[in-house]
């Protein structure tokens, strides 16, 4: 069920069902919270499931023109500690994984667990920092289809994208409701963000990476020899996927979150 918040000067919205442990799925860039709908329904038949549409997403207001993953992490714990709820364990998707990090560095006793769904704890290279500037440029020039389609297609493993044509359809869709001052805010707010590698590596929360062997944004093998894993952290490589493993691996995505989280206390 769609809720809504009320936020300083605007509102945030979020979905909320399903009854038990609390998982709250954060999105990733140029989504809103509509894109874990089918993960998030299946989930919630064993938890309880909540997830955000981060500001200037989806039902949530923008609040600045550079949204911080500070920013945004300090909203899902204002969020969750306004409506009675503990601890939660947290699961981001790429930008969302950003957020998550951010959250375990800033608030790491309100966390159970926490997942990245293709993502990764380093700062932006001066290369991504390059690539983002490009595309504040284009969406201030009003061209912002120019890279939004490409980028929506990268997503997937070269080989599902056929199999996966109505849901990278549906991404591009809610891609689109979008507004552009948003996406500049997000852009700002992850090449504004330092390195997370030492949360990652530390150990103080259990954490669940969860990787694609297809990925088109995150070189995989190449990857995992940048991050020594604590002792209470696992890693699944989905073998079958690209940069949308609750997509193209839904059911294997399922069990390894729900197995984790039910190992969290």
């Amino acid at each position: 069920m769609k809720k809504i918040y009320s936020y300083g000067k605007g509102v945030i919205s979020y979905r909320d069902q399903g009854k038990g442990k609390v998982i709250v799925l954060v999105h990733g860039y140029l989504e809103t919270s509509e894109i874990w709908t089918g993960f998030a329904r299946k989930l919630a038949e064993s938890f309880r499931v909540i997830s955000v549409d981060l500001p200037g997403h989806g039902g949530s207001d923008i609040y600045s023109d550079v949204h911080t993953v500070e920013f945004m992490a300090t909203v899902i714990r204002d969020l969750t500690e306004d409506t009675g709820i503990g601890k939660i364990f947290l699961a981001g998707h790429s930008m969302g994984g950003y957020v998550a990090l951010a959250f375990a560095d800033l608030y790491p006793e309100k966390l159970t667990g926490y997942c990245l769904f293709h993502s990764h704890p380093f700062a932006d290279t001066p290369e991504v920092i390059k690539r983002r500037k490009m595309e504040i440029r284009l969406i201030q020039a009003g061209k912002w289809n120019m890279f939004f389609s490409d980028s929506i297609q990268k997503m997937f493993a070269s080989k599902n994208l056929e199999k996966f044509k109505a849901e990278l359809q549906h991404s591009k869709e809610i891609s689109s409701t979008i507004p552009g001052e948003a996406i500049i805010s997000v852009l700002n707010g992850m090449m504004a963000r330092p390195s997370r590698l030492p949360v990652m590596e530390e150990g103080r929360i259990p954490l669940l990476w969860i990787l694609g062997a297809m990925d088109n944004y995150i070189n995989c093998e190449q990857i995992q020899g940048r991050v020594r894993l604590p002792g209470n952290a696992e890693l699944c490589v989905l073998p079958d996927s690209g940069h949308m493993g609750f997509v193209e691996e839904e059911e294997h995505s399922l069990k390894v979150l729900a197995e984790f989280v039910n190992k969290c206390s």
